[in-house]
This record gives C-alpha cells, structure tokens and sequence, in this order.
C-alpha cells in the first residue's frame, strides 16, 4: 500500500504565504506524477498544480505567478509553495500521486487525506 500525509495548512491572512507537503511511503519503485488538488464547499474539486517525474509543470490559471510545485525524489515529498493568498483560494488541498508501485504491473493513483487552507483577514 501507498499513504499519503500531508501538512502544512491553516489559517493566514490574505496576502500571506503557506507551504504545504505531501509524503508519500509505501511500496513505492518510482513517482511517476505529483500534483495537488483542491475543493472548496459546493464547488467542484480542480487541479491546482502538477509536476512530472521529466520535471515539467501545470498550473491552474488562477494560482500563476503566486503557486510553485517542487518535489524531493529522495524523500517521495511534493510541497507547494503558496504566495500572496486570496480569500478565493480557501478550500481543502489533496495531493495526488500517481505511483509505480513494487511488484505490479500498473501505475495507480492514491490520494492524501486533505488539508485545509483557509485565508481570511
């Protein structure tokens, strides 16, 4: 099995920053995607950013400029750093993987638990 733990979310002012991380154990050969998601209350979950194990990247329009995603191959960890804050991007960030794991012949996709983000003044 993969587990999925993420941290790093609260409560920030609007214009603040916050850092999250995402580490991945388990019977993992290699990390194929990283990429985190995010759902606000009645709204529909969007990918927010994604990097690949070639290390290109995705960003939601919303979230250029002010998101950044990276990932440590050592420590199966993706983190996103997040700059200039809105109120509008309060919502549960989930990261994903898309996994190599050991011993099967197809990559899956595991989800982390979820952390909340909230930025209000």
């Amino acid at each position: 099995q993969v587990q999925l733990v993420e941290s790093g979310g609260g409560l920030v002012q609007p214009g603040g920053s916050l850092s999250l991380s995402c580490a991945a154990s388990g019977s993992i050969f290699s990390i194929n995607v990283m990429a985190w998601y995010r759902q606000a209350p009645g709204k529909q979950r969007e990918l927010v950013a994604l990097k690949t194990s070639a290390g290109s990247t995705h960003y939601a329009d919303s979230v250029k400029g002010r998101f950044t995603i990276s990932r440590d191959n050592a420590k199966n960890t993706a983190y996103l750093q997040m700059n200039s804050l809105k109120p509008e991007d309060t919502a549960v960030y989930y990261c994903i993987v898309n996994v190599h794991i050991s011993g099967l012949k197809e990559p899956r996709d595991y989800w982390g638990q979820g952390t909340q983000v909230t930025v209000s003044s």
